[in-house]
Protein backbone atom coordinates (compact mmCIF):
# COMPACT_ATOMS: atom_id res chain seq x y z
CA UNK A 1 0.00 0.00 0.00
CA UNK A 2 1.65 3.17 -1.15
CA UNK A 3 1.76 6.48 0.82
CA UNK A 4 -0.84 9.18 0.08
CA UNK A 5 -0.84 13.15 0.71
CA UNK A 6 -3.63 15.20 1.50
CA UNK A 7 -2.67 18.53 1.51
CA UNK A 8 -3.99 21.70 3.49
CA UNK A 9 -3.12 25.16 3.15
CA UNK A 10 -2.14 26.99 6.53
CA UNK A 11 -5.23 29.68 7.34
CA UNK A 12 -5.65 31.61 10.87
CA UNK A 13 -5.74 28.05 12.69
CA UNK A 14 -1.84 27.72 11.56
CA UNK A 15 0.52 30.45 13.19
CA UNK A 16 4.30 31.11 12.57
CA UNK A 17 6.47 32.93 15.24
CA UNK A 18 10.05 32.55 14.24
CA UNK A 19 10.77 28.88 13.88
CA UNK A 20 7.44 28.25 15.97
CA UNK A 21 4.52 26.40 14.16
CA UNK A 22 1.28 25.43 15.82
CA UNK A 23 -2.12 24.82 14.19
CA UNK A 24 -4.64 22.11 12.19
CA UNK A 25 -2.47 19.77 9.54
CA UNK A 26 -6.43 18.35 9.31
CA UNK A 27 -9.59 19.47 9.18
CA UNK A 28 -12.53 17.13 10.37
CA UNK A 29 -15.36 16.74 8.13
CA UNK A 30 -13.92 19.22 5.60
CA UNK A 31 -13.97 18.13 1.50
CA UNK A 32 -10.54 18.30 0.06
CA UNK A 33 -9.93 18.67 -3.88
CA UNK A 34 -9.71 15.04 -4.16
CA UNK A 35 -13.04 14.70 -2.67
CA UNK A 36 -11.77 12.60 0.49
CA UNK A 37 -13.40 14.26 3.64
CA UNK A 38 -11.13 12.91 7.34
CA UNK A 39 -13.22 11.57 9.88
CA UNK A 40 -13.62 12.65 13.58
CA UNK A 41 -10.99 9.97 15.34
CA UNK A 42 -9.33 8.59 12.29
CA UNK A 43 -6.17 9.02 13.59
CA UNK A 44 -6.62 7.90 17.52
CA UNK A 45 -4.98 4.26 16.71
CA UNK A 46 -2.34 5.57 14.90
CA UNK A 47 -1.72 8.41 17.15
CA UNK A 48 -2.38 5.96 20.08
CA UNK A 49 0.84 2.98 18.37
CA UNK A 50 3.23 5.96 17.62
CA UNK A 51 3.35 7.02 21.35
CA UNK A 52 3.13 3.20 22.63
CA UNK A 53 6.16 2.75 20.29
CA UNK A 54 7.94 5.83 21.67
CA UNK A 55 7.92 7.35 17.71
CA UNK A 56 6.89 10.72 16.58
CA UNK A 57 5.12 12.06 13.40
CA UNK A 58 7.92 13.29 11.03
CA UNK A 59 8.28 16.98 10.25
CA UNK A 60 9.30 16.79 6.21
CA UNK A 61 9.87 19.26 3.87
CA UNK A 62 7.38 18.51 0.45
CA UNK A 63 7.13 15.14 1.71
CA UNK A 64 10.85 14.15 0.96
CA UNK A 65 11.89 11.51 3.81
CA UNK A 66 15.79 12.99 3.25
CA UNK A 67 14.78 16.25 4.31
CA UNK A 68 13.50 16.35 7.78
CA UNK A 69 13.01 19.92 8.25
CA UNK A 70 12.21 20.06 12.21
CA UNK A 71 10.27 18.52 14.86
CA UNK A 72 6.62 17.77 15.71
CA UNK A 73 6.51 18.53 19.80
CA UNK A 74 2.85 17.56 19.94
CA UNK A 75 -0.20 15.99 17.39
CA UNK A 76 -3.07 15.12 18.81
CA UNK A 77 -6.62 15.06 17.89
CA UNK A 78 -9.56 17.41 18.75
CA UNK A 79 -12.94 18.26 18.00
CA UNK A 80 -11.68 20.18 15.12
CA UNK A 81 -8.88 18.01 13.05
CA UNK A 82 -5.77 17.35 13.72
CA UNK A 83 -3.27 19.60 15.89
CA UNK A 84 0.09 19.68 15.32
CA UNK A 85 2.50 22.18 17.60
CA UNK A 86 6.65 22.34 16.74
CA UNK A 87 9.58 23.94 15.53
CA UNK A 88 11.61 24.18 12.50
CA UNK A 89 15.29 23.81 13.20
CA UNK A 90 17.94 26.76 12.63
CA UNK A 91 20.41 24.21 12.52
CA UNK A 92 19.42 22.78 8.86
CA UNK A 93 19.67 24.47 6.43
CA UNK A 94 15.77 23.70 4.69
CA UNK A 95 14.20 24.37 8.00
CA UNK A 96 16.22 27.88 7.97
CA UNK A 97 15.06 28.08 4.11
CA UNK A 98 10.95 27.20 5.56
CA UNK A 99 10.73 29.70 7.77
CA UNK A 100 12.27 32.57 5.18
CA UNK A 101 9.45 30.88 2.78
CA UNK A 102 6.73 31.05 5.18
CA UNK A 103 7.39 34.44 6.37
CA UNK A 104 7.56 35.42 2.61
CA UNK A 105 4.02 33.95 1.72
CA UNK A 106 5.87 31.83 -0.67
CA UNK A 107 4.94 28.68 1.40
CA UNK A 108 1.42 28.14 3.22
CA UNK A 109 0.38 24.36 2.78
CA UNK A 110 0.41 21.61 5.21
CA UNK A 111 0.11 18.30 4.40
CA UNK A 112 0.26 14.59 5.94
CA UNK A 113 1.49 11.92 4.26
CA UNK A 114 -0.35 8.43 5.61
CA UNK A 115 -2.34 5.26 4.29
CA UNK A 116 -6.15 4.63 4.43
CA UNK A 117 -6.78 1.78 6.50
CA UNK A 118 -10.69 2.38 6.25
CA UNK A 119 -12.60 3.85 4.53
CA UNK A 120 -16.60 4.50 3.14
CA UNK A 121 -18.32 6.41 0.96
CA UNK A 122 -20.76 9.01 1.61
CA UNK A 123 -23.98 10.02 -0.27
CA UNK A 124 -22.37 12.83 -2.33
CA UNK A 125 -20.00 10.24 -3.07
CA UNK A 126 -16.39 11.11 -1.81
CA UNK A 127 -14.34 8.88 -0.13
CA UNK A 128 -14.63 9.54 3.86
CA UNK A 129 -11.25 8.40 5.68
CA UNK A 130 -12.34 6.88 9.08
CA UNK A 131 -8.66 4.94 10.13
CA UNK A 132 -5.58 6.84 8.98
CA UNK A 133 -2.11 5.31 9.46
CA UNK A 134 -0.17 8.67 9.95
CA UNK A 135 3.43 8.89 9.11
CA UNK A 136 4.05 12.84 8.97
CA UNK A 137 3.09 16.23 8.57
CA UNK A 138 5.25 18.51 5.56
CA UNK A 139 5.39 21.85 4.54
CA UNK A 140 4.54 22.13 0.88
CA UNK A 141 4.17 24.49 -1.64
CA UNK A 142 0.56 23.02 -3.33
CA UNK A 143 -1.96 22.27 -0.21
CA UNK A 144 -5.35 20.43 -1.41
CA UNK A 145 -7.40 21.11 1.41
CA UNK A 146 -7.46 25.78 1.52
CA UNK A 147 -8.89 25.56 4.78
CA UNK A 148 -5.71 24.84 6.59
CA UNK A 149 -2.95 27.48 5.30
CA UNK A 150 -0.40 29.23 7.44
CA UNK A 151 -0.44 32.76 8.31
CA UNK A 152 2.97 34.84 7.99
CA UNK A 153 3.36 37.03 11.58
CA UNK A 154 0.79 39.80 11.59
CA UNK A 155 -1.55 38.65 9.04
CA UNK A 156 -5.22 38.55 10.04
CA UNK A 157 -7.82 35.98 9.53
CA UNK A 158 -9.47 38.94 7.25
CA UNK A 159 -6.28 39.64 5.32
CA UNK A 160 -6.14 35.82 4.41
CA UNK A 161 -9.72 35.98 3.43
CA UNK A 162 -9.28 39.16 1.35
CA UNK A 163 -5.79 37.33 -0.40
CA UNK A 164 -8.37 33.88 -1.61
CA UNK A 165 -10.65 36.62 -2.72
CA UNK A 166 -8.29 38.28 -4.64
CA UNK A 167 -7.38 35.20 -5.85
CA UNK A 168 -10.66 33.66 -6.97
CA UNK A 169 -11.57 37.08 -8.64
CA UNK A 170 -8.58 36.58 -10.54
CA UNK A 171 -9.02 33.20 -11.63
CA UNK A 172 -12.82 34.01 -12.95
CA UNK A 173 -11.07 36.93 -14.57
CA UNK A 174 -8.90 34.95 -16.46
CA UNK A 175 -11.25 32.45 -17.54
CA UNK A 176 -13.44 34.89 -19.11
CA UNK A 177 -10.95 36.49 -21.06
CA UNK A 178 -9.83 32.59 -22.39
CA UNK A 179 -6.59 31.98 -20.77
Amino acid sequence: MELEHKFCRFDADVTVEGRDIEGYASLFGACDQGGDVVARGAYARSLKRLAGEGRAVKMLWQHDPAQPIGIWQEVREDERGLYVKGRLLDSVERGREAAALIEAGAIDGLSIGYRTLKATKNDKGHRVLTELELWEVSLVTFPMLPSARVASKGETPDDIALRDLAEALEGMRRNLAGG
